[in-house]
């Protein structure tokens, strides 16, 4: 067998060259998309004028990250295909979405998710569920930083911390100049990109192994890669499809629901109806872009299975992709690869720090008393949301040096979602659904349901697949119970609840407002 030494990386000055010119590009169509923002719905918003197809790339490209490009293929070369469930997930996840949800985000004139809470429960609500979604998207950003970082570790021989730092201060450059619009743009590009990316990793990765697709699929299936069907009755085992299902759905409508990232860009269209088309057009994407890069996974798995020589220089499964480009690819390809991972991540992790920023802003310093303050001119709240970014991303990548000690890409991205996704994913749930459920009622859910994660997470075995189902139907259900405690809320406050639900009489203990009867 070949000795590690004895294979030598494919990288060359024109890489890096072409690496440079096109993170140059990236920054250059950004600062030129972007403009000069007035107000914060410039800044923040896009002045809601983005074009339905533009969001629903975007959509993809912020939650399609350099995790998802590096960890896709991972998971399925280190285990199997029975992951790709949670692909299935998204058809139920987007119509729940766009049906039920996406309305009640335009009922208002919102900036955040959150705002939603205050209208539906209370402020205090709103401000909890931000501030939970600000150190979630802050965890995820830092795992964001830490994907590429692999990449460059990898790739150029840097030390792993020094390529985390390299890239966080790149991406805080990119995000503190850019404003949403710049973003969305920027995504357009990099989603080509990889995309294109990834095809010419599998058509080299195929040709590579002996009898091409036929060859691929013989040697995964030999190393039990090509499993898709697990029922396993088990919680315990760390995928199954039931795990993959129930836990992909909830962690889909996580995503689309109580993430600002989401929401945010959803916010960017001039109407509901724009923004359901680009919900829609995101999954039309997604399906066949999921589903190439764990494919993916099987062709480097086949490759590496018939290259021992290769094989015996991986040092661990979430460095297969970049490991592959570095030592296979001639150049300019692995330069153009590197950068389009890098600048993806980049785009991502602009628009996630953006949704923190925006979060901060809206949440908890421009609401109340403080709202409407003369001398918070529209020329400061821009400078203000510009000092918050270059906070959180100074945040986030001193929180990527210690993030991959999670796990594995796919394990760590779950269990962040997992923790606080599904209390979060409850309480709108909970605000949309029931008519009786109230504010208290609702925090009351939602703390149980958090307890419930952290005691299923770190007392039991049960898979992290289940961290996210846990919290919401823990949340769902005391919340509901909790709520008929206390006194219903007031018709303005179900107004944003779904019709057509009754509202129960209240208990005899409590008094009846004289302002309605117990009829309505």
């Amino acid at each position: 067998m070949t000795s590690p030494s004895s294979i030598q990386t494919t990288i060359s000055q024109w890489d890096y060259l072409v690496c440079a010119l096109y993170l140059f590009l990236s920054i250059y169509l950004g600062l030129k998309a972007g403009g000069k923002q007035k107000n914060l719905k410039d800044y923040l918003l896009a002045g809601h004028q983005m074009h339905w197809s533009l969001i629903a790339i975007s959509i993809l490209a912020a939650l399609f990250s350099g995790i998802s490009f590096l960890g896709a293929p991972a998971e399925i070369y280190g285990n199997n295909l029975v992951y790709l469930w949670g692909i299935v997930a998204l058809w139920v996840a987007t119509p729940i979405t766009a049906t039920i949800f996406i309305p009640f985000f335009f009922k208002k004139n919102l900036f955040t998710a959150y705002e939603y809470l205050e209208h539906r429960f209370s402020l205090r609500l709103r401000r909890i569920t931000s501030a939970a979604f600000i150190f979630r998207g802050s965890l995820w950003l830092a795992l964001a930083v830490y994907a590429p970082s692999l990449v460059i570790s990898e790739m150029i021989g840097l030390p792993l911390w020094v390529s985390i730092v390299l890239a966080g201060a790149a991406t805080l450059f990119y995000t503190t100049i850019g404003g949403m619009r710049a973003v969305i743009y920027t995504d357009v590009m990099q989603f080509t990109v990889f995309v294109v990316a990834m095809l010419i990793i599998m058509v080299v990765a195929i040709k590579s192994v002996p009898g091409g697709l036929a060859g691929v699929w013989e040697v995964a299936e030999a190393g039990g890669r090509t499993q898709f069907f697990d029922f396993t009755p088990s919680l315990n085992k760390r995928m199954t499809f039931w795990g993959a299902f129930f836990g992909g759905c909830i962690i889909s409508l996580s995503g689309l629901i109580t993430d600002q990232v989401s929401v945010q860009r959803y916010l960017t269209a001039s109407s509901v109806k724009e923004a359901r088309r680009a919900l829609w057009g995101k999954l039309a994407l997604s399906l066949p872009l999921l589903g190439m890069f764990y494919f993916a996974g099987l062709v480097l798995y086949s490759f590496y299975q018939t290259h021992p020589e290769m094989l015996a220089t991986l040092s661990s499964a979430d460095r297969v992709l970049p490991h592959f480009v570095s030592h296979r690819l001639s150049a300019p390809l692995p330069g153009l690869l590197v950068a389009a991972i890098l600048a993806a991540t980049m785009s991502t992790v602009s628009a996630g720090i953006n949704s923190l920023t925006t979060a901060t802003l809206m949440d908890f310093i421009y609401v109340g008393p403080h709202a409407n303050e003369d001398e918070a001119s529209e020329r400061n709240r821009v400078r203000t949301a510009r000092i918050w970014t270059v906070f959180f991303g100074v945040t986030t990548t001193l929180l990527a040096l210690v993030v991959g000690r999670l796990g594995s890409l796919v394990e760590a991205s779950n269990k962040i979602a997992g923790f606080l996704g599904g209390p979060m994913l409850g309480i709108f749930f909970l605000g949309v659904c029931s008519r009786r459920a109230n504010g208290a009622g609702t925090l009351i859910g939602a703390i149980s349901g958090f307890i419930a994660v952290l005691c299923v997470g770190f007392l039991t075995s049960v898979s992290f697949m289940w961290y996210a189902c846990t919290g919401f139907v823990v949340t769902f259900i005391v919340g509901t119970l909790a709520s008929l405690v206390f006194e219903a809320p007031d018709e303005k406050q179900q107004s944003f609840s779904l019709p057509g639900s009754r509202v129960p009489l209240p208990p005899t203990n409590v008094a009846v407002p004289a302002s309605r009867t117990p009829e309505q």
